[in-house]
Order: C-alpha cells, then structure tokens, then sequence
C-alpha cells in the first residue's frame, strides 16, 4: 500500500512490517500496518466486536466508533502513533496499536522510550493465537522505533490478554491500580521470549502441516469429463487409496444435470457442493488457478495443493504469477503445497490420502519422505517400494512456494507416525531456519538430507528463494554440526533411510562381519576401514554354512560386547548339479530375523549376492506395531562421555564399549526383530552404517551440548568494542561496509583477547633496518601485496634474518624478483617459535548466518578443500571437534614423531573469534593468518577484518512467513 498524502513525507508507510503469519490452529493471517484507507474495514470490524470485548478494550460500553475515533485510529504518523491490523481475505479481524508517553503517560515523542499499548480481537478469531502474534510484531515495530517498554491497562476479569502478555516471556513488572492491572513489559528479547516465539512457530507450523496430510474432506478441481488427464488421475488414485474422508470432484465444464464422476459428487464450483471443503487438490491451467484459488478461499479451504505447471520454472513472468498465488491464497488464511507439485500421501490408517499423481499409496512405514522434484520423488518411491520400506508420509512440493522442507520438520518433530526423515532438497530458502530445526529434529529422530544443486551456484528453475554464496563444502559441514545425515545421491538416502528405520543406533563404530564367503567378506572389511569404522577380522563361515549356521553366527555376535553392529554376508547355496538352490533367501531370512530377535539391540544390515527372495523377505516385518521411537528413553541415562574423551585418538579393536547409548531399543524387542535392511553390495552397506555411526555418535554428544567458559567474560570488552566499531564505521557508513588497517584490526582484536603480532612497514631498505632495530633479530621479511598475501611458496616471504646483512640481501632480493617495493608493500616482523601454521576465518552469509572456519595453512590444505566449518555460536564441544574434522588434524597432534601443538590454545582462539562475530553483527569477516601453533601457545601473524552495517537477522524477529 502507498502512504496518502495526509501522511507525513518523513514516514512513508513501512512496507516491511507486512508479514504473513501461520496462526495457532494453522491457517495463515496477514499482518500491515493500519492506514487512512481502512476507515470503512475498521468500522466493520468494530460491528462485528461482541460488547464484553469492547468493554474490556475502553474500559466502558463503547457501542460505536465516533468518526473522531476512526480518525484517530487509522491515522498516524508510524513513529509514536502506530497501529497494525491483523487481515483474512482482506477484512480486519484484530488491531492493535501504540502511542509513545512520557514519564506521566502524556503523549511524547523520542526521546521518551516507553508507549501505551492496547489490543482488540474479533471474538470469532479469539484462541487462534492473534494476540499473541501480534504482540511480537508490535514489539518489534516499537524497539525499531527506539521503544524499550509497554504499559498497558487490562481489567483483572479480562484474562486471555493478561495471559497473552504474561505467556510472551518479556521481563515485565505487575501491579493493581485503580481496579485494573497495569502491566510494564521490557521489550528487550529474552531467552524466554525467544523461546515461547519458537515453541508457538513449530506448534502453528506443524498445525498447518497437519491440516493438509489429514483433511476430512477433498475436492480435486479440474477432474475431466471423460478418463484421462491430470485431475481424473488423481481423483482415481484418491479412491483407489480408499481415502476415509469425503471426495468430490469439480469443473465447471460440467453439465449442471451431471450427478457424479467416478462415483463421488460432482459440482461446477467449491461454493456448489455447500459443505465443508477442508483440501483442494488444483489441476487447471495456470490462467484458471486464480478463480479457483479465490472460489476456495471465499469458501473456507484450509490448504491447496497446486498440481499446474506454468510458474517460476518459466521465467520472470512465471515467478510474478507465482508469487500473486501465495498472496491470494495467504490472505485467505490457506496454505499451498507447489504449484508444480506432484502431490501428497498420508498412509495412516485414519486418513489413507493419496492426493498425488502416484498410482499406488506406498505401504504404511515410519518415514516421511519430502522432495522438491516430481521425478526424484517418482525415484525415490519406486526404490523404498522395491525394497520393502512403507511411508507415513509423502509429500513433493514442487515449486515450493510457500509449504517447504521446514514446515515438515515442524510436523516430523513430534509426529508419533514418524521415525525418519528424508528430504532431497533443491534449495534452502531460509538456511539458518533449516539447521535450527534439524538439528531440534534429529535430537529425537534421525534426518537424512540429498541436495540437489550443489554446484550450479543458482537455484533450480521454480525455485524464487535468495542464493546463498557459501560453497557447498560448507553447507555439507554445516548439516552435518546439527545432526543431519547428508548423502549424495537417492540411493544413499534409501540406503540409511531402511537401516535406520528398521534398525536401532549403535553404540560404537565395531562391526562384526559374517558370512559363507570369504572374499565378500574381506570386501565387506576394508570398506568399513575406508568409511572409518573398525570393524573385526570376517568370520568365515563357508560355503557349507546352512541358515541355522548363520542363526547361531548372528546372536553370538550380538551377544558380543565388542561389537556395536553386525553385517551378514551371503551367496547363494549351488547343489550337486551347480545350479543355485530355490528358496533358501526365504529359510535364511527366518533364521537371521530369530536371532535378531532375540539378542541385544544392535544394527544388522545384510550384502547378499544373487539370493533370490532374501531381500523381501527380510524386509517383511514381523510386527505391525510402531517401532519404538530412536529418541532416548525415560529414566536414567548414561553420563555424557567427557569432552575430551570424544576427540581424542579412536581406540583399539578389541576395547569394550557402553552397553547402550540412551537412542534405540537394547532390550531384544525393537525394530531389529522385524525388517532388517539388505543390499546387493559391501559397500553400500557399509557406508550406510557409518552415517548412522556418525549420527548415533552426534546424538549422544547432543545430549550434553557444549558450553562458552565463563572466564571468556572476564577477558572481553564488548561495550568498548561496540564503541569502537561505531566510531571506525562512522556516522554514515557505506553499505558496503571497509575493510580495517592493520592497526585498526590490531586494536579491534585486542579488546577480544586476540593479540596479533605487530608488523611494521618497510617502504625501503633503511626502513626495513629500522624496523628490524626496533623489534630485534632475527626477523622476517614479507611481502603483502593482495596477489603475494600469504603465498610463501611464490618466494613472497624471507626467514629467520639475524642481522641487517641478511635483511638488506632478502629485501634486494625480493624486489628484484618480485617488483618495486610500492608494489610488494613489504613489512617486517619479528620472527615466533615454529609450530603449524593454520588459518582461522569467520565470515558472514545473507542466508545461513555467521560461519567459523579453520585449517591449515599452505596451497595444499587449499588445493583439497580442507577446511572445517561450525555455525556461531560455537561452544567448547564445537571448536574441539572442529580442529579435529579436517584430513589434516593428525599435524596437530603429533604426527610421525612430532611434539603436539597446543590445541587448547588454539580452541581458546576460536571460541572468541566465534565470539567477536557473534557480540558484534558489524564484524562481517575475520581471517586470522597465519596462527602458528607451538608446543606452547600460538602466535597470530597476520590479521584482516571487514566492518559493514549488520545485515538483517530474520531469524530473530518476530514470525512470519518467508516472501520470495
């Protein structure tokens, strides 16, 4: 909306207070500011009020709206009056406003920071969550307005807005005044605000998530006259899954006498079958979707699911067309699932959806399966199916402009159906939303991510979100710190999909192979040294083993404590005539499911050459009741293993391990008695197992997540380093933000702890002396030119020069070789003790936040991408595991004979570069190189640091909903 001219020219409308947002029950409301064109829709709304509600807003019967009040309601100045509106289908049905006062409660303006705050919802919409909402976008208004507190005036009988503003979480102060309750909220976010912000998001979240899986009714709108087409597909495919809910078809194509269509009712319209239509699943052209959008919306659809082609995979026009979808259907309070899509599938027995292009519903499983691409999600169906695997839930979103891979980890969290999660995504709209919520998800079940695009650097055609510019390197790393199990390809994803879903967490990385081949069993075993695991020399069976053979093979293995998982290796029996034997895949399964049965809870997976009927029948569980949850039981849990004791050097074959993990069944009665996982190769197998043993591993340390050490604290001056960075930014600073000199970052550094080795310049020969002179010998000579920076092996630097001879020889040297001094821009150093020298980096991404890096330093760490990465904040567990995740962390710690370098330091530095950039949003990238790291203590060489205007933290206010 544009700002009428009554309004101020100084305070334009504030366009980006709209926001949309998902609401308690999981339909969608819009969020604006009120303006002088709402006069007519805020009378409607007041009419519409019940006189109790009026009565508690003005404190007195207040019938009607004098023309003065609507005056005063719809105007203001944004600033120290403002108001917002909560709208569906373009009707108010919520207000709340605020007017800025002084110290007595009279009207001021700034600097006065405190403002009387008051709400008023329509009855009809009360317990859906308005206030509540409402109240985190004012708030937010209000500290961008420099307001640091609400006063607000509440009659005691008025208890839901008592309750509103006590449940947010702000500091607030109570008192009884004059028969009403005054209440002051600090408007500061706390802990506690942030985190009643999220618990209410996932809530309303997986609510509208929950409202399109399990409709109790469905109306497929474009269902064509004779068979055939998109829209009969899916109404077919509807009542083929014997969907419990009502169906009905829909085109206004129809004949008005037309009756039914396959057997359910058929309407010209939604409006015309005069019953509650709760999802629509749209297969009409794009040009016909908006009538069919505003038909649902004008009668109360709660989700669409957009079946037609013709948005944002086409182009610019497509990608308008898009977007106007989501607004129409949002401001109808409906959710939308593509355009583009494919479908969804809810297998419960209570709903039996197939609202897709699938035949045939999968059977009922524990996974839920989410992709962005039809074809994939074709892919991935067929592969789970020929494998035995059943599904809770399928859902391909297509375009996913608006329900996306998010909204399902809300569901998936507390989803009692649902043991697994496996995603292929094509992009991350909102990257720093999907690893908080990963990393919440995977604490009780496991996620398994495939991601699509790695290396285009753009987003698939379709998908309207921001590109984020970290490489995929980082991505990866990033997933993986909360607790995803990302792999590369679909057959991956099956792979750890079916043994995670059918198997328990391991305790360990010991693996125990078995077998009647010998030679698939020592493939089976340098896999697992190749994936990192440790596994036991292979017990050879022989070829004469029978099924009972492997039976007692099994459960002693089990049985064994020094092993976490068995694999099974099989071929198939040849009879006296050399022809394999029929039906003994059948008899081996049963004898392999007994022994599972009835030994401890460990992971088995099986790698069977050729044996016909061994993979389905092991997939054929014996139960059909839930397998327990992979989330740790109730009661007492073992003690988190000590920080150190999980980065330290694995141990030897042979040692024993902790009977259980606190995360899968170990009493002899969880999933491994039923389906346990085969494949038709050692090393898919095997890799499978370890992502679960890295994943088993992530959980337990997230039971006892890692901590920043208090004595940071003491060492750190963030107020003088916020005042610093506000004078070297300047009053007015560039966007684009400045990179500091070498004395500016020096001093930043310094007030976090982090001293950098002064290096003076030397723009001569007698300079450089004086410089050597000043520091003392011996020194070093370097060159830090941009395209010399750091690159010793271009000859850029000299060591170790004991006196002015050697100093004047290296700088003749080096401008003779390499260029003018005004074009090497020299400096001198003193020299440090030798250690590694690694580098240390935190930079800041749009999209996924603030990142900390660390590797050694050289062209080959380079080269091969070894590099690690954790998101900021990083805790004490964080910066431990990060030095030790890159190939070459053996250098740290002693490598052939080498005294270790001290990495308690060097963790030291990490955690304040990670609290540098996370105190101070300006500091958008630190490079700390080279750090050498000595025996004893370290010594940061070379130091750059960029400032700029803190870039917009989304995830931090208030909710909405993401708008591409």
């Amino acid at each position: 909306m544009e700002p009428t001219p009554e309004q101020s020219p100084h305070h334009a409308y504030p366009d980006h207070w709209e926001a949309d947002v998902v609401l308690r029950d999981g339909g969608t409301a819009r969020v604006r500011p009120i303006t002088t064109d709402d006069a007519e829709r805020l009378v409607s709304f007041y009419e519409q009020v019940s006189d109790e509600s009026k009565y508690y807003r003005f404190f007195a019967p207040y019938p009607r709206l004098s023309a003065r009040d609507v005056h005063r309601f719809t105007h203001h100045d944004y600033v120290d009056r403002v108001g917002l509106a909560v709208t569906i289908g373009g009707e108010f049905i919520a207000t709340v406003r605020f007017d800025r006062i002084d110290d007595r409660g009279r009207p001021a303006s700034a600097p006065a920071d405190e403002a009387e705050v008051a709400f008023l919802v329509q009855d009809a919409h009360q317990g859906r969550g308005v206030a509540s909402a409402l109240l985190e976008h004012i708030a937010a208004v209000a500290r961008e307005r420099g307001i640091r507190r609400f006063a607000a005036e509440v009659l005691p009988a008025n208890n839901k807005m008592i309750k509103v503003f006590r449940d947010a979480g702000f500091t607030q102060q109570r008192s009884f005044e004059d028969g009403s309750v005054h209440l002051t909220l600090d408007l500061e976010p706390t802990a506690e605000s942030l985190a009643v912000q999220r618990a209410r998001e996932q809530r309303a979240e997986a609510r509208s998530v929950q409202r399109l899986l399990a409709p109790g009714s469905v109306a497929v709108i474009g269902v064509g006259r004779a068979p055939g087409g998109v829209g009969r597909t899916v109404l077919r495919n509807l009542l083929g899954s014997g969907f419990t809910g009502r169906t009905y078809a829909v085109n206004t194509s129809f004949a008005e006498d037309l009756g039914t269509v396959e057997g359910v009712p058929a309407h010209r319209s939604v409006g015309g079958i005069g019953e509650q239509v709760d999802l629509a699943v749209v297969a009409v052209p794009a040009d016909r979707v908006p009538e069919v959008v505003a038909d649902c919306g004008e009668h109360g659809v709660q989700g669409v699911v957009v079946l037609s082609a013709g948005y944002a995979e086409r182009g610019a026009q497509g990608r308008d067309r898009q977007r106007e979808l989501v607004r129409q259907a949002r401001s109808y309070g409906m959710r939308i699932i593509g355009p583009n899509a494919f479908g969804i599938i809810n297998t419960s027995d209570a709903v039996r959806l197939n609202a897709s292009l699938a035949p045939e519903s999968p059977k009922a499983g524990r996974i839920g399966l989410f992709t962005q691409s039809g074809a994939i999600g074709i892919a991935l169906l067929s592969g789970l199916h020929r494998r035995g695997a059943g599904l809770s839930a399928f859902i391909s979103a297509g375009n996913r402009a608006d329900v996306s891979g998010n909204d399902f980890l809300q569901y998936w969290y507390e989803d009692q159906d649902t043991d697994v999660a496996l995603l292929y995504l094509e992009s991350l709209g909102n990257p720093r939303k999907f690893t908080r919520l990963a990393r919440r998800t995977a604490a009780v079940k496991p996620v398994v991510v495939v991601k699509g695009a790695r290396h285009s650097g753009t987003n698939p055609p379709g998908h309207a979100v921001p590109v984020s510019r970290i490489p995929d390197a980082t991505v990866s790393a990033l997933m993986r710190q909360a607790g995803v199990i990302r792999v590369d390809t679909v057959t991956e994803m099956v792979d750890v999909g079916l043994l995670l879903a059918g198997q328990p967490l391991p305790d360990g990385p010991r693996v125990a192979i078995l077998g009647n081949s010998e030679s698939l069993g020592l493939l089976t075993y340098d896999a697992c040294l190749a994936e990192g695991l440790r596994p036991r020399p292979p017990r050879d069976l022989t070829t004469e083993a029978s099924p009972q053979d492997f039976r007692r093979a099994l459960a002693e293995a089990l049985a064994d404590r020094t092993c976490d998982a068995v694999i099974v290796t099989a071929i198939p029996w040849v009879g006296e005539n050399g022809e394999a034997l029929t039906g003994e895949g059948e008899v081996l399964a049963a004898a392999l499911r007994e022994a599972a049965s009835t030994g401890p809870g460990k992971p088995v997976a099986v790698v069977h050459v050729e044996m016909g009927g061994l993979a389905q029948a092991l997939a054929a569980a014996t139960s059909t009741a839930a397998r327990p949850s992979t989330a740790a039981r109730p009661g007492p849990q073992p003690a988190a293993p000590d920080p150190q004791a999980q980065t330290s050097a694995p141990a030897t074959p042979g040692e024993d391990a902790a009977a259980t993990n606190g995360a899968g069944p170990t009493d002899g009665t969880g999933p491994s008695a039923g389906r346990i996982p085969a494949y038709p190769a050692a090393e898919r197998a095997v890799r499978a197992l370890a992502e679960v043993v890295k994943y088993a591993q992530w959980r337990r340390h997230a039971a006892a997540p890692g901590k920043v050490p208090e004595f940071l604290d003491e060492t750190i001056d963030e107020h003088g380093t916020a005042e610093l960075i506000e004078t070297l930014l300047g009053p007015d600073p560039d966007p684009r933000g400045r990179p500091l000199t070498h004395d500016e970052a020096r001093e930043l550094l310094a007030r976090y702890g982090v001293s950098v080795r002064p290096a003076l310049p030397a723009p001569d020969p007698e300079a450089a002396v004086a410089a050597a002179a000043k520091l003392g010998y011996p020194v070093a000579l370097k060159t830090t030119a941009p395209h010399l920076r750091h690159r010793a092996d271009l000859g850029g630097v000299r060591l170790d020069l004991v006196n002015e001879n050697a100093l004047r020889r290296a700088y003749d040297e080096l401008t003779e070789l390499l260029g003018t001094p005004a074009e090497l821009r020299p400096v001198v150093q003193a020299m440090v003790r030798r250690g590694v020298d690694t580098v240390v980096r935190a930079t800041i991404d749009a999209a996924a936040g603030a990142v900390l890096s660390f590797g050694l330093a050289g062209a080959p760490s380079e080269l091969l991408g070894d590099t690690a990465h954790r998101l900021v904040p990083a805790t004490d567990r964080d910066v431990a595991e990060l030095i030790r995740s890159i190939k070459a962390a053996p250098v740290l710690f002693g490598w052939r004979g080498a005294a270790p370098a001290d990495t308690a330091a060097l963790e030291e530095l990490l955690l304040r570069v990670s609290r540098l950039v996370d105190d101070h949003p300006e500091v958008v990238s630190v490079a700390l190189e080279p750090v050498v790291v000595a025996t004893q203590g370290l010594t940061v060489l070379g130091a750059s640091v960029r400032l700029a205007p803190p870039p917009a933290r989304s995830d931090l206010g208030p909710r909405r909903l993401p708008s591409y």
